[in-house]
Formats: C-alpha cells, structure tokens, sequence
C-alpha cells in the first residue's frame, strides 16, 4: 500500500489490535490455568504457595512493562508507530513459543520455572509499547472518531478474553481431567502461536497517519515524559487504575470458582466467556457514546457504580455456593467496565500532545497495569487467605475505584497542561 493511499479503516482497526489481541488471550490462558502450571512449574508442598509462585511469576512479567513502554513507545514517537508495532508482535510470539514447548519441572528441574519466569518477561517488554502506539495510531487517523476506534483496543481484548475462555470451557468439557492436568492446558498456547503471524502480515499494509508523519518530532522523548509531563502520566495511571484492577480481577474468576466457591472449571470458563462477549460488544457502543457524551462525564458515572455496587456484588455471589450469581456478578463487572474502557484509550491519547503520546501513554498504561493489574491475582489471593472473606476482592475494587475518581476529578486541569505542552512542541 502506498504511503498516499488512503487507510482502510477496518483494516487498521484489525492490524492494530491483532497484538493486543493476542497480549490478552496469552494474559487470559495463563490465568485460567494457573492451576495446572502452577503444578508444572511450581511445585510446592503447600497449594497456596504454588499460586502465590504462579501469579507471582505473571505479577513479575509486569514490572518490565513499563520498559518496554518507555524503549518501544519511544521507537513509535521518533521511528513510526508501524516499525514498533510490527517489533512488539515479534517479541510477543517468542514468549509465547517458550510457554508452549517448554517441559516441566519434573523433566528438566529448575530450568522450567525459569524459563517460564523469561518467557513472561519477553512478552511484558513486547506488551509494554503495544498499547501507546497501537492506538495513537488508531486516533491519529480518525480524529472526530476517537472514541469509537480507540475503543477496539479493548474489545478486541474482549474477544481474546472470549477465545481465551472457550478454549478453557470446550478443554474441560471434552477432556478427561488427567489429560488436560497433564498436557492439555499446552493447547491454547500453540493456538496463540497463530494470532501473531496474521498480526505481523496485517500490519505491514498499515501506514502511520500523514498528521503524525507531518508533525514535529522530537529525540528525546522519554526525557520529556519523565521530566516535563510527569502530572500527565499520572494522571493517565489513575484513569486505568480501577478498569485495569477489573480485567485483570476476571482472569482470576476460574481460579476464584474452584477454590473458593467449588464450582466446576467449566462453570468459571463459562462465567468468563459471558463477560469478553459482554466487553466485546458493548465496548465499541461506549466508545461511540464517549465521542458524544464526552468521556470523562461517562468514566466518572461508571466509577461511582464500581464504588457502590462491588461489596454488595461479591457478598451476594458467594453467599451461596451456585453459578447463578456468580454469572450475574460477572455480567455486571464487564457492563461497566466495558463502558469504562470504551471512553479510556481516547482519553489517555488526549492529554499527551502528538510528539510524546506513545512514549507517555506506554508509561502510564504500563505503570498501571503493573501495580494495579499484574498484581491483581496475586493481591486477591492473598486477602482471601489474609481474612477468609470470600468477598475480599471487591476491597480491592473499592480502593482503584477512588483512585480512578481521584485522577478524573484532576482530569481537566492536566488536559489544559497538555495542550500548552502541545502548543510548546509545536
């Protein structure tokens, strides 16, 4: 395709979410079965403590996030978003490769947890400048529809939560529970094998939008992120924070059916699957809305609806040792934050001017999604074991809710900074 060809639009939407797509389904597997590796790859004479290993080892993968935002982001800001995004997917595919062939502790010792715990930083560095240049690309190209494109970053994560979860629900459905404890949970990692090849074809036809060609660039944009813009990343770190700790908190629900509520495998994979049809539906309607409405008035109407409605939610849902309410509980989290996420990207892209935005928003989405989402599991776990209230996790929600509250509240003040910034580097 020629630089001065027009961009299809549902072409970029595809090429740029194919990484996200398959960051997120890699996301999804290994926390549905979290019990499975941990027995592979973590073996502990404690059961709790092979979790704790486990999602420690998924936790741990986030704290390179952060790097790889800053080092790929700013690739995207002075090479292009296309060459980052097409290194990013290549990077992602090669951790999920590890994952998938590599034997376990009883074949080759401590060279299975490890290259676990390798393969999982690979894909948090590659993961971690997806987001800021995937969809500064996205709102780059369609201005007046910001909220609309943007959003299919996060439907799209819907639907790899989806896939994620059929393949968890159909395996326990159609597998003896020896063979899918044994080898079966290795399928869906080669499945993802796939989604990264068709990403990488996809996005060499993809050109970065002639504003940003077009724009002022600057070489040190970490730099100026780190020093001059440090409000705007933090303010970008609250606005995902109680989202990011709700995605991340769904992963978990598998783990949370079968060891807390002891329910069949297949009943959380089902309860999952509801919610990534729920967040791939709904999501790109929030982000339309968002472009009518205005995005922060919708985020702050669903935040106040996490902070009211999360211990009451997960009271009633494990009251009761049944699917019904855990279903329900399920559907409403991924209503709002499909709502949510469907007005988050574009925001984000807004309060970071053009020649700083994927370095910033890879920062900030980054930092928060390691502190408030790769956590997640593990901090759950851990409360539930601290308190034996099975309604623990929603303290969690509760407190990223008021963090979330905090930064829009804050919002309009750091956009007014942004576009002084923008003004500045112009």
């Amino acid at each position: 395709m020629s630089a001065k060809q027009p961009v299809s639009l549902v072409r970029l939407v595809i090429a740029t979410s194919a990484g996200n797509a398959l960051e997120w389904f890699d996301i999804a597997i290994y926390g549905f079965f979290a019990v499975y590796i941990g027995k592979h790859f973590f073996p502990a004479v404690n059961e709790t403590v092979s979790m704790l290993l486990t999602f420690g080892t998924f936790g741990a993968s986030y704290l390179v996030r952060p790097l790889g935002g800053a080092v790929l982001g700013a690739y995207a800001d002075r090479s292009g978003r296309k060459a980052a995004l097409m290194l990013s997917v290549s990077l992602m595919m090669v951790g999920t490769a590890i994952i998938a062939l590599i034997p376990d502790y009883a074949t080759i010792g401590l060279a299975a947890p490890l290259a676990v715990f390798a393969a999982r930083l690979i894909q948090g560095f590659s993961a971690g400048g997806e987001f800021g240049a995937s969809t500064a690309m996205l709102i780059e190209h369609a201005p007046h529809r910001r909220g609309f494109l943007a959003s299919w970053q996060f439907a799209t994560q819907g639907l790899a939560t989806l896939l994620a979860a059929s393949f968890g629900y159909g395996l326990a459905r159609l597998m003896a529970p020896a063979d899918l404890a044994t080898w079966g949970w290795r399928l869906p990692f080669f499945f993802g094998l796939l989604i990264g090849p068709v990403g990488l074809y996809l996005r060499r036809f993809i050109e970065d939008a002639e504003d940003f060609k077009r724009s002022a660039r600057t070489e040190t944009p970490v730099r100026e992120v780190l020093g001059q813009q440090k409000r705007l990343v933090l303010t970008a770190i609250g606005l995902l924070t109680v989202s990011t700790a709700v995605n991340y908190l769904l992963q978990y629900i598998p783990t949370f059916a079968i060891r807390q509520l002891h329910l069949p495998a297949a009943t959380g994979f089902a309860a999952t699957m509801a919610g990534g049809v729920i967040l791939t539906v709904v999501t790109p309607f929030a982000g339309h809305l968002s472009d009518r409405i205005g995005r922060r008035t919708q985020m702050t109407c669903v935040a106040l609806l996490f902070l009211a409605s999360a211990y009451p939610g997960f009271a009633w849902a494990t009251s009761q040792e049944s699917a019904v309410p855990l279903f329900v509980l399920i559907a409403w989290l991924a209503l709002l934050k499909s709502i949510y996420f469907g007005a988050l990207p574009a925001l984000m892209a807004e309060i970071f001017p053009a020649a700083t935005r994927a370095t910033g928003m890879s920062i900030g989405y980054n930092v928060g999604v390691t502190v408030f989402g790769g956590f997640t599991p593990a901090i759950v776990t851990w409360m539930l074991s601290a308190t034996g209230d099975k309604s623990a996790p929603s303290y969690w929600l509760i407190a990223t809710a008021m963090i979330s509250l905090a930064a829009l509240a804050y919002v309009s003040r750091v956009r007014v900074a942004a576009t002084v910034a923008q003004q500045a580097t112009a």
